[in-house]
Formats: C-alpha cells, sequence, structure tokens
C-alpha cells in the first residue's frame, strides 16, 4: 500500500469560514469540494465533464445548466452536466460538490495534495462509463423519495462518479453487524453528513513487520472527510440516531451496480457493454 497520510478532515464550525469558503480534499481519480453556505452563495462551473453536488437539509439550490434550471428545497443530490453550469445555494450549512480528477484547477487546491506528488500507481485509471442515454443534461434527484430500509443506502452514478448516501440512521449502528473490507485498486472517500461516527481502520499486514501500523478508531462529528486508500480494511459505525453519510467513488463501481435496484438512476445510465 502506498505510504499516505490518512487523516480525516472535520469542518464542524461553520462559524469559522466566511460564506462560501471552501476547503478540497482528492483522492486519485476524484475530490469533493465542500463550501460552507451562509445565505446565498453562488458557484459557477465551466466543467469539463460531469460534477455531483449533495445538498443537505437546510439548503435550498437552484442549479442551472444551459437552458435548465432545476430547484431543490434541501436534502437533494443534482448532477451537472459538462459545460457552463450555476449553482445557487441559499441556507446554512455545508454544501458539498464532487468533481473528477479532470478539474485540475480544483484538484489543485487540495489539503491533501502533497499525498499525490508521486502519482497513485496502484490506482486504476478513471475510464468513464457510456454517456446517459437520454445525453448529458442537468440532473435532480430528491433524496426523500429514494428511501428504501431494504437496500444498503441511496446509490446514484454518472458516467464518470459514484455516490452512495446512506438513509439516516434511526439509532447506533450494530457492534455485531458491521462490515469491514477494503478495495485492491481504487479509493474512496467517506464524508459524513450529520452525527458522531467512529472510522474503525486497519492496514493490512505484509512480509515487513515494522511497516505493520496499529489499529485507529477514529471518532468524527459532521461534517467530516476521510479518504480510505486502497487496501485500507475499513468500516464506519454510526454511534446515534440521525446519522447519515455519503461514500464516493470514480469511476462507478460494478459491485454496486450489478445489485438488483440499488443504483436508483441506472435506467439513465448504461453500464459498459462488456459486461451485458
Amino acid at each position: 500500500m502506498r505510504k499516505q497520510t490518512l487523516q480525516d478532515y472535520s469542518l464542524p464550525d461553520g462559524s469559522l469560514y466566511e460564506a462560501g469558503a471552501t476547503r478540497y480534499v482528492r483522492t486519485a481519480n476524484f475530490m469533493v469540494a465542500m463550501t460552507w453556505v451562509n445565505g446565498h452563495t453562488r458557484l459557477e462551473r465551466d466543467n469539463v465533464d460531469e460534477y455531483m453536488v449533495v445538498a443537505p437539509a437546510g439548503i435550498m439550490v437552484a442549479a442551472t445548466a444551459g437552458t435548465q434550471t432545476l430547484f431543490g428545497d434541501g436534502d437533494d443530490l443534482f448532477i451537472a452536466p459538462p459545460g457552463h453550469s450555476v449553482i445557487e445555494a441559499e441556507g446554512s450549512g455545508w454544501l458539498a460538490r464532487i468533481f473528477s480528477h479532470r478539474a485540475t484547477d480544483l484538484v489543485e487546491l487540495a489539503v491533501n495534495q502533497a499525498d499525490y506528488a508521486d502519482g497513485a500507481a496502484e490506482i486504476a485509471p478513471l475510464i468513464d462509463w457510456p454517456s446517459p442515454i437520454d445525453g448529458f443534461r442537468l440532473r435532480h434527484y430528491p433524496l426523500q423519495h429514494y428511501v428504501n430500509g431494504s437496500l444498503p443506502g441511496r446509490c446514484f452514478r454518472s458516467s464518470n462518479l459514484m455516490v452512495n448516501i446512506t438513509d439516516v440512521y434511526p439509532g447506533k449502528r450494530d457492534s455485531r453487524k458491521l462490515k469491514p473490507h477494503s478495495h485492491s485498486d481504487y479509493e474512496q472517500i467517506t464524508l459524513t453528513g450529520a452525527g458522531q461516527f467512529v472510522h474503525h481502520l486497519r492496514a493490512p499486514w505484509g512480509i515487513d513487520s515494522t511497516q505493520w501500523q496499529a489499529d485507529q478508531h477514529l471518532e468524527v462529528g459532521s461534517p467530516s472527510l476521510l479518504t480510505i486508500p486502497a487496501g485500507q480494511i475499513h468500516t464506519t459505525q454510526a454511534m446515534e440516531a440521525g446519522c447519515w453519510l455519503v461514500d464516493v467513488f470514480a469511476p462507478p463501481r460494478m459491485d454496486f451496480s450489478k445489485m438488483a435496484g440499488f443504483v436508483r438512476n441506472a435506467d439513465e445510465y448504461p453500464m459498459p457493454p462488456t459486461t451485458c
């Protein structure tokens, strides 16, 4: 596993930031931009590919791309098409935007940019999946419409990104029902959106015992961002009622995409033809 900083990037107190202030955290293939909204904030992009916007409850959004304008009252996901777009946000809280590494002007601003100074040869490259069936356009998903207790979250994909947004936890996650796992060739960012969590993390043992690392149990509030390297064994435990989080990946995950009904917009974004 490539040596890189494993660190939680917490944003607990918006009062420390000016409205519109943004912090950026990256991986090899994608990044998350967290912007503090306090009143009205305008975010304008000319982006080379699709990007996503996650607006929590309490933040209203008017998203415009081309001739389209779509509105959200909070607790929303938007997918913006390539090209010019504007996000107008109103309210108080942290707004998340998710970009691929092709947003090179933003990637350079990441607080963990130094982790990628020598590249990331162990990470599978970002190769786009097929374009949406009805073409690139602005899309809006009111998240409350997709709650389904029989599925492990609300998963959405674009041609280049994937998010899994959990339902709100009714209480502490059962300590006997955690799911530690790892990913061999891709990274993950976990954004905690509300509540208190513990990230349980274990570095796999190699043949050189001097490189072994102790387990970590990171206690975090919300919002916070955690980058999870390829190979890192991990699971996250909600510690109270009201918690929810977002797991972010790029490119879209094939295993999630093959789960019946899990990807809520699968009818809009086809899988690569070699998997059919």
